[in-house]
Parts: structure tokens; C-alpha cells; sequence
């Protein structure tokens, strides 16, 4: 299953989901969204959030950074991952 990080450039959260999940050894396609306000609109009505980094797994968002560091914290992100 593809896991997308969509993100924007001066986003220090997204800096830390990206670096978090490379530390785990997941790969991942990052979508920039600074500048694609189209794409933002799409990600917010599929996920209900406006922030980013937003983070899907296929079609299920998995939410933004505090959220995938709560799921590893709690051993549940490797796994869900397939890693």
C-alpha cells in the first residue's frame, strides 16, 4: 500500500513526519502543496483537516505528525506500515 505525505516547504512538522518515518525505513511520495492550493483543497475535504503534514495510507489518513509519533510511541506504526 503507497503511503503520501503531502507537505509544505517551510513546514518544520513536516520535516520531523518525513524524518520519522526514513528513520523506520518507510518509502514514501511527498506531494508539496506550498504552492498547489488545488490539491490543498482536495486533501482537506478527504481528510477533514487543514493542516499538513497530512499522511495517507492508500485512502486512510493516518493524520499529521503528532499523530503517526503517537502510533509509533505506541508500537502500533511499524506494523501498520508493513515494515
Amino acid at each position: 500500500m503507497s503511503l503520501t505525505l503531502y507537505t509544505k516547504d517551510y513546514c518544520p512538522y513536516c520535516v520531523m513526519a518525513k524524518n520519522l518515518l526514513t528513520s523506520l525505513g518507510a518509502t514514501y511520495e511527498e506531494v508539496d502543496v506550498t504552492h498547489d492550493q488545488d490539491t490543498l483543497m482536495k486533501i482537506v475535504q478527504k481528510s477533514g483537516m487543514r493542516t499538513v503534514p497530512q499522511i495517507f495510507l492508500g485512502e486512510e489518513c493516518l493524520g499529521g505528525y503528532s499523530d503517526i509519533a503517537s502510533l509509533h510511541s505506541e508500537g502500533k506504526l511499524i506494523s501498520k506500515l508493513g515494515l
